[in-house]
């Protein structure tokens, strides 16, 4: 039972938290809706391959990940989306692309988007498509020990800031107009 292995692993830090049964769910966005809550505190976890090694990638389930920012802002050449062959054996106790954002427990580092730190709770999937953990970020924060990237993600449907607007050149002068 994926769920049970990290039960144990909660209990023995003493936090709070719930762990809750639910529909299967296959995405972050999937789980956000069976448990009703908003996408914006379920945490879509990314496994990526950074210099060839794999590491994690925690964000709002309703977020994206810039490839490019994000290779910048971890200054990189090399950052991409992790193949599940490559890693599904890492989460022995885990259903695949169910693993819960501890990445201390998998023996990897984890890369955290500034805007679920801004969340008073989360839930993530429990290592099972159809449980989920619902805890407090700051015990979450306290336990994964993420470095907080504020870069290198999006919202889709938020306006980009001006300073990422690439400006229209003006129409060179002189040019012939149709009559």
């Amino acid at each position: 039972m994926p769920a049970n292995a990290l039960q144990q692993y909660l209990d023995s830090t003493g936090v709070e938290y719930l762990c809750m049964p639910h529909p299967p769910a296959f995405s972050a966005r999937q789980l956000a809706r069976h448990v009703g809550i908003a996408g914006d505190r379920v945490v879509k976890t990314v496994i990526i391959e950074l210099d060839g090694k794999i590491a994690m990638l925690v964000m709002p389930a309703t977020w994206r990940v810039r490839w490019h920012r994000l290779s910048q802002i971890l200054d990189t050449d090399f950052v991409e989306l992790a193949d599940e062959q490559t890693f599904q054996n890492l989460f022995p106790q885990c259903e695949v692309g169910a693993m819960p954002p501890f990445g201390e427990l998998y023996g990897m580092n984890v890369y955290c988007a500034e805007a679920l730190t801004q969340q008073p709770e989360l839930a993530f999937a429990a290592g099972s498509h159809s449980k989920s953990i619902h805890m407090k970020t700051i015990d979450f924060l306290a336990l994964a020990r993420p470095t907080i990237l504020n870069q290198g993600f999006n919202k889709p449907g938020v306006a980009k800031p001006a300073w990422l607007v690439k400006r229209k050149q003006p129409a060179a002068s002189g040019s012939a107009q149709a009559l």
